[in-house]
């Protein structure tokens, strides 16, 4: 994918775009290229082993993830209706949910804190990822945050031999206001992560950069990828193949078949390596081929980041 890189470099975008290439992956690469805010975000670096839905599930069923080393449950919370019956809300899924999972985590680093502000905060910083502050992209996001804020997960993770669990709610404080006829902004002014999630974050934080997040944010799939590989490329100690059926299981619970799997995680791939351009990998007819790549982020900047922001 470095190629593209270097095709824009020289020919420009418009100039790639003449060319049998993905748009949407020339878009993502041009995109990452010019972006010049140079922000850094952080996830726990679970959720690079296994992630949310992409797509929205019943209301009333629960998402599963396992791997070799990861095991990842989402269960459905509930509301109580004014009538008294209980409503199942359903699991987040999608980039939406995403993205507001990267707010609260990074916001949760940056400031040491389980406490996040909201409100203008959270707006604004919807606004630099590419998200509009109103219409139906605000009325996703409120969809997403009320089924972050009810759902359960449940995180096991294989480490040299031990396991370590977290089961907890993600936050103790809603994020937004559950009356809709209230007017003005239904975010609240702050939210607190669960001390568990919050606890397991500051022990395993994962960087990201936010302009890699920007040019591909509404690629739930690509982002994963992308998450994934900034996770493992820089730590590898050698060449290492992961086998189709093995990314199937991380990527493509909800896609039955492998074929179908296959054709949509390598265009999620070119996409997640258009923000990742010294990522070393290959999609072979076995699986795909990791090789040692540099980090997005150089260790250096992260550790400015941690101590600056």
């Amino acid at each position: 994918m470095a190629e593209v890189h270097r095709m824009l470099e020289v020919h420009g975008r418009q100039g790639v775009l003449k060319l049998d290439i993905d748009r949407r992956v020339v878009d993502a690469a041009a995109d990452y290229l010019g972006d010049e805010d140079g922000g850094i975000g952080f996830i726990y670096s679970g959720w690079a082993q296994a992630a949310l839905p992409h797509k929205r599930l019943a209301d009333d069923q629960p998402w599963q993830v396992r791997t070799d080393k990861v095991s990842l449950l989402v269960e459905p919370g509930r509301k109580t209706r004014p009538d008294g019956s209980l409503e199942w809300i359903g699991v987040p899924y999608g980039s939406r949910a995403r993205l507001i999972m990267l707010y609260l985590q990074s916001e949760a680093i940056r400031t040491g804190s389980r406490e996040i502000e909201l409100g203008r905060s959270l707006r604004a910083w919807l606004g630099r990822m590419g998200i509009s502050p109103g219409g139906k992209s605000i009325k996703d996001v409120r969809e997403q945050a009320e089924r972050i804020t009810r759902c359960r997960l449940t995180f096991e993770v294989q480490q040299a031999g031990r396991s370590a669990l977290v089961q907890q709610l993600i936050v103790d404080k809603a994020l937004f206001n559950e009356d809709e006829d209230s007017g003005g902004s239904q975010f609240l002014e702050r939210t607190k992560l669960s001390e568990t999630f919050f606890d397991q974050l500051r022990r395993h934080p994962m960087p990201i950069e936010e302009s890699a997040i920007r040019a591909i944010n509404r690629h739930s799939m690509a982002l994963d990828i992308y998450c994934w590989l900034a996770y493992r490329l820089h730590v590898l100690p050698g060449p290492t193949s992961v086998s189709w059926k093995a990314l199937h299981a991380q990527f493509g619970t909800g896609i039955r078949r492998l074929d179908h799997f296959r054709e949509t995680f390598m265009e999620q791939l070119s996409l997640a390596t258009a923000v990742y351009p010294s990522a070393r990998v290959e999609c072979l007819a076995s699986g795909m081929s990791l090789s040692p790549s540099p980090a997005p982020i150089s260790s250096r900047k992260t550790q400015i980041s941690l101590v600056t922001r």
